[in-house]
């Protein structure tokens, strides 16, 4: 679907120069000078690579749609991930590192959105928050608790996330899979 440069937003995956590309971020700006125009910065979807790109209102660009489907994930065979359709029951197999860090967050049955262009998947969705279990956490130190300080602590699945002095190790807490932090006691 074509849509005019001016109506690019981050998020958005365009076909441009023969690739597709995510719109990272977005600027628009008006020169004194000159037309307005939209100052893009767009990542590649498969290579990573980055480019800087100005779009004007009156150009148009290909806006391409990407296949959302449901699918859970089953287990991991050394490096690849095997994931299950939800509909079919097909089984996928993606990379690790097509994942990358966030990998460590899998459990066993979570369902998973995975974006896909012409068959071929291009991202997987975590949930926003995982339920994990504390396996090393510092000792409190006493007096410490003036200010508002982290320790740092070790989950089950081995990510690092600072968390507050009164979590022990044992407790069930909630991470963001996002940004990597502790969002609140599991109730």
């Amino acid at each position: 679907m074509k849509i005019n440069g001016n109506e690019i937003r981050p998020g958005n995956v365009l076909e441009h120069k023969g690739g597709l590309w995510v719109a990272v971020k977005t600027n628009h700006v008006k020169p004194g000078k000159g037309p307005a125009y939209a100052q893009v910065e767009l990542k590649h979807v498969t290579e990573g690579t980055k480019l800087n790109e100005r779009f004007r209102a009156s150009e148009t660009v290909e806006r391409v749609r990407l296949e959302q489907n449901d699918y859970q994930f089953l287990y991991s065979e050394g490096e690849m991930l095997v994931f299950m359709d939800l509909e079919s029951y097909e089984q996928l197999e993606i990379s690790r590192d097509f994942v990358g860090d966030r990998a460590a967050f899998l459990q066993d049955g979570m369902q998973v959105m995975v974006e896909s262009y012409e068959g071929k998947p291009l991202g997987v969705s975590l949930p926003d928050h995982v339920t994990l279990e504390v396996s090393e956490a510092d000792a409190v130190v006493k007096g410490q608790t003036a200010a508002s300080s982290y320790k740092p602590a070790v989950m089950e699945n081995g990510v690092r996330v600072m968390v507050p002095p009164f979590i022990a190790v044992g407790e069930k807490i909630v991470v963001d899979t996002n940004e990597l932090t502790y969002v609140k006691r599991a109730d």
